[in-house]
């Protein structure tokens, strides 16, 4: 029987305008203590969110998002927050907090494939639904 681990998941989000509380899924972070991994990973659909919030500024939103990235692999020009801990790097990132770019409540989950876990989350919490074929 395969080795099941737990993980806390947050799905990154863009508040264009935060009193209206009003949001598109671009991402996603796990944390999987049990496993070492501490992963982010973001797919922005700009049509979608062009279509959204047309008078928000994409570009600007890019080094935020790549700061997350940066943080969760523990990179040395990401400061001093990405050389903490995995699991206080993860804390970090998902505090709540006011702003364009936000995180979702923190889920938990478990996986026997924890390094599959960030694409099968990209594919139900970010991704437009495809169509479906009735055929």
């Amino acid at each position: 029987m395969p080795t099941l681990h737990t993980y806390d998941y947050a799905v990154i989000r863009v508040v264009p305008r935060v009193e209206r509380e009003e949001f598109i899924n671009v991402g996603v972070i796990v944390s999987c203590p049990g496993a070492s991994h501490l992963q982010a990973a973001i797919e922005i659909d700009t049509a979608r969110l062009q279509a959204f919030a047309p008078q928000l500024d994409i570009g600007s939103l890019q080094p935020w998002l790549d700061a997350i990235v940066a943080i969760c692999e523990g990179r040395p020009d990401a400061g001093p927050i990405a050389q903490l801990p995995p699991r206080a790097r993860f804390h970090f990132l998902t505090a709540k907090r006011s702003s364009v770019v936000q995180m979702s409540v923190t889920h938990v989950g478990r996986t026997a494939n924890p390094s599959g876990i960030v694409e099968h989350l990209l594919e139900r919490m970010v991704r437009a639904p495809r169509p479906t074929n009735p055929l």
